[in-house]
């Protein structure tokens, strides 16, 4: 496996976002599918759903059910076609991995739960490249000794 993408690069895939073309144009590149865990996919999915509640509240914010629908269909049709690929990951490694990396770097780096989460999965799958947008996160991967291409 060589890389493993994070929410921000899923969400940027999938919704025209400032990062959009930088993340089609890494993929365009990709030899091989991007594997993904139960734990993103359900992160991705919830990333696209909230902003329909948000929408719903206000209608400047978020955008409606329909956009959020074909993401998520456009996202299932991906994986129908093997553009990218579930793995299994061992739950108890990836958060003995994560403890150790937030007790290392958390109190200075102001990282996430699921930021945490992500960067020890890709650790554990031997993940070489780490797919972020998000900067704390990329100071977390490279920490973990991952490149960060974007």
């Amino acid at each position: 496996m060589t890389h493993y993408p994070d929410t921000s690069f899923l969400c940027s895939v999938y919704r025209k976002q400032v990062h959009t073309p930088q993340a089609l144009a890494f993929r365009g590149t990709m030899k091989e599918p991007l594997p993904f865990t139960p734990l993103l996919e359900f992160e991705f999915i919830q990333a696209i759903r909230l902003p329909v509640w948000m929408h719903a509240a206000d209608r400047t914010k978020g955008y409606g059910e329909s956009e959020a629908d074909a993401m998520i269909a456009n996202w299932e049709a991906d994986v129908a076609a093997g553009l990218h690929v579930p793995v299994p990951a061992d739950h108890d490694a990836v958060l003995r991995l994560a403890r150790a990396y937030s007790l290392q770097r958390t109190a200075r780096g102001g990282h996430r739960t699921l930021d945490v989460l992500h960067v020890a999965t890709a650790v554990h799958l031997g993940a070489r490249t780490f797919l972020t947008f998000d900067k704390r996160q990329r100071q977390l991967a490279r920490y973990a000794g991952l490149k960060v291409p974007l």
